[in-house]
């Protein structure tokens, strides 16, 4: 979740867990199937995913968008859940310094800053 002013924001990201790039991300104002069928759908475009398994935390919304797309996927907690785990971390720790810096940010900026941020932190990798 980021804070935007009196506002909350959903973080919905991919990343690849063997090379740790940051597949797609979508600043969402609230968490449902519909929002996380939609992001699903939106890698599929852009990866090949059909042999992909998603290691996906406990949101049930992205669990039912995964059953009902038929991707394969697995709730876990630790393995390779962690190199995801360390680009998440990454992304709220500049998420909290643009947030202080930019209070008065709209979602669109902070959007359009993520996506800049995963352009500059794949070419990092």
């Amino acid at each position: 979740m980021i804070q935007l002013n009196d506002e909350q924001y959903w973080l919905y990201a991919a990343v690849d867990p063997e090379t740790n790039e940051l597949l797609h991300t979508s600043l969402e104002p609230t968490t449902n199937t519909v929002i996380a069928q939609t992001f699903l759908a939106k890698i599929d475009e852009k990866h090949d995913v059909p042999e992909a398994v998603f290691l996906i935390d406990g949101a049930q919304s992205l669990q039912a968008a995964c059953h009902r797309g038929g991707y394969d996927f697995r709730y876990e907690k630790h393995g390779n859940r962690n190199a995801v785990e360390r680009a998440f971390r990454e992304i709220k720790r500049r998420t909290i310094c643009f947030s202080n810096c930019f209070s008065n940010a709209t979602a669109k900026t902070a959007d359009d800053w993520i996506r800049s941020f995963s352009f500059a932190w794949n070419q990092l990798i």
